[in-house]
């Protein structure tokens, strides 16, 4: 990590400060360092958070302050003892003993995609993350002072006019814009990698950072037009799109380097042990990471610095349909049922699934899932799986004793909220882009992947703007076409759906089903057998290689073949102890 530059530490009167990543600009990470520990390093000082992608450790003349950005990408977690911290890392198994596991953790993490980031529960006894946007207070001896979570202020409301529907698209856009140009603006680094798919979400990103670094006449740096490719099957549709997604950006940007990696060789659960095995925690994404390592990989061989992505957009930009759950929450019933019809008709979905779906299921979320399991089982162990409810291999004894229903209603609580219409967007930020195989190959890589469209000053833009603003049937992310329409070529800002990874799951399992069963099978981790009926879960696998069950029931299946391979390969690797070796700039 030191050669990269991803560990900044500077000194000042105010006292010293570690940080991984960056605060504010990527390309200056040393003045971000600096305002950082000059915000906090006063005594008293109860600054708000500024934006970035870092951890931090402060050494204050009278305090130490541990600090994590709103958008949690960069792990950081501390050992506690008899309350004095004893040692920070951004690494979890340097700080854990294998020995002493935290069995409470396993079913938080059983619950669903977002149960890790924003819970303090690790897989080891008496070590805690720090949370995103979270400041934890110690004193200079480590005693334990108090934890606070801190957010992002936005320094002004956008403003939208009470206006006609083509006014609201128009002034929304136009918000939206600025807000993903500041994003991006922040995150360009002296060689900036775009991953470039042929969707508009990434288009977006990558024609806003061609323009700025036009603009800067070379002097802001390189950019590379990174995409993996596939010449067959359902991915290969997507070849036209991706073309003309570079012929547009490099019109903007003629030295733009394309960089497009043939990946018709990749599939889901390639050298899973390793992906899986060897993660700091239990890494529920692990399935996919070989398609991503791939395109890491290029990126870092050619010196990039930062990796812009188009993650988080599905979520963020396009219109909220949990806004149903506010009419029926606050009695407004009829207008409530005019838009579901409309969502309804949009999306060509049934209005009883709509209803369902965004406000009968966030008022309910885990009995419903309840009576979603018992009429949609019937004999499968995927049918009926949703987000929340045991999954059937997870034994019951198991959950019963390490509150598997308490991790359950704190997961929905999370996901929903009183408002779910507010608590999308914070969901949205774990779901959308979970980066554990980002940061575990960040030494090597000397990059973490970046997500404009998960900026916090985006997220405040964008959940001010009234649903009005933002809906339009059967066009998702209008108001994104709208803000990018100068810049979008054709055929892309015209596309409604993108075609699924399915192709890439579904050749996984026929490849490595059988090898995912024996490995379950062979499992000797004694918790892999307290907590796993094992015959259950190859039926899983068995069924998910037969393509039953849905995108919910695989997330769920996912997440515990990972869990199985990282308890099972535990004790065979050294902890990352070389997780946070600094760069020293000038004091």
């Amino acid at each position: 990590m030191a050669r990269q530059g991803l560990v900044t530490t500077v000194s000042s009167h105010a006292g010293t400060a570690a940080v991984v990543g960056c605060v504010g600009s990527v390309r200056d990470r040393v003045a971000g360092a600096r305002g950082l520990l000059e915000d906090f390093g006063q005594p008293g000082a109860v600054p708000r958070l500024p934006i970035g992608d870092y951890a931090a450790v402060l050494v204050c003349r009278d305090r130490v302050l541990l600090v994590r950005d709103e958008q949690a990408r960069i792990p950081l977690f501390f050992r506690e003892s008899g309350g004095r911290v004893t040692a920070v890392s951004t690494s979890a198994r340097c700080l854990g003993g294998i020995a002493e596991l935290e069995r409470r953790y396993f079913c938080r993490y059983l619950t669903g995609n977002m149960a890790q980031p924003h819970s303090d529960l690790t897989p080891f006894a008496a070590v805690h993350r720090v949370l995103g946007g979270e400041v934890v207070e110690l004193s200079i001896s480590g005693e334990m002072r108090g934890r606070v979570v801190r957010r992002f202020r936005q320094a002004h409301h956008p403003s939208v006019p009470a206006a006609d529907d083509g006014q609201h698209l128009s002034a929304a856009a136009k918000n939206l814009r600025l807000a993903l140009e500041s994003a991006v603006r922040c995150r360009v680094g002296r060689m900036t990698a775009c991953h470039v798919s042929g969707g508009m979400d990434s288009t977006s990103i990558a024609l806003l950072a061609a323009r700025l670094l036009a603009a800067g006449q070379g002097h802001l740096g390189e950019l590379v037009l990174l995409a993996g490719r596939f010449g067959r099957g359902e991915l290969g549709g997507e070849q036209s799109y991706l073309y003309e997604a570079v012929e547009a950006i490099r019109r903007h940007a003629p030295a733009a380097r394309p960089l497009i990696v043939d990946a018709d060789d990749v599939a889901d659960f390639d050298d899973f042990q390793h992906h899986a095995g060897d993660a700091d925690e239990p890494y529920a994404h692990a399935f996919r990471a070989p398609f991503w390592g791939r395109l890491h990989g290029a990126a870092a061989d050619l010196g990039c610095d930062t990796l812009l992505t188009g993650c988080g957009a599905d979520p963020i930009v396009d219109a909220n349909p949990l806004h149903l759950h506010r009419l029926a929450r606050t009695a407004q019933l009829r207008q409530m049922t005019k838009q579901a019809r409309a969502w309804a008709v949009g999306s060509e979905r049934g209005l009883w699934d709509v209803v369902s779906t965004y406000v009968v299921q966030p008022a309910l979320p885990l009995a419903a899932e309840r009576v979603t399991a018992l009429i949609h089982r019937r004999g499968t162990v995927l049918g009926g799986l949703g987000n929340f409810a045991r999954p059937p291999w997870l034994r019951s004894e198991f959950a019963r004793a390490h509150g598997y229903r308490e991790a359950s209603v704190a997961e929905s609580r999370f996901v929903f909220g009183r408002k779910p219409e507010q608590s999308r967007y914070d969901a949205a930020n774990y779901i959308a882009a979970p980066d554990s195989l980002s940061w575990s190959r960040a030494p090597q890589d000397g990059f973490f992947l970046s997500h404009p469209f998960l900026d916090p000053e985006v997220i405040a833009t964008v959940r001010h703007l009234p649903a009005e603003a933002t809906f339009r049937p059967g066009l998702p992310k209008a108001v994104l076409r709208e803000a990018m329409a100068d810049l979008l070529p054709t055929g892309i800002r015209g596309r409604t759906v993108k075609i699924p990874f399915n192709d890439l799951y579904a050749r996984g399992l026929r490849t490595h089903g059988n090898e995912l069963i024996d490995l379950c099978r062979s499992a000797r981790h004694p918790l892999i057998a307290e907590m796993f009926a094992i015959d259950t879960l190859c039926q899983a696998v068995r069924e998910a290689q037969l393509g039953l069950g849905d995108s919910y029931s695989w997330d769920r299946l996912n997440s515990s073949l990972a869990l199985v391979v990282w308890l099972e390969r535990l004790g065979r690797r050294p902890p990352a102890l070389d997780a946070a070796v600094p760069v020293i700039a000038d004091s």
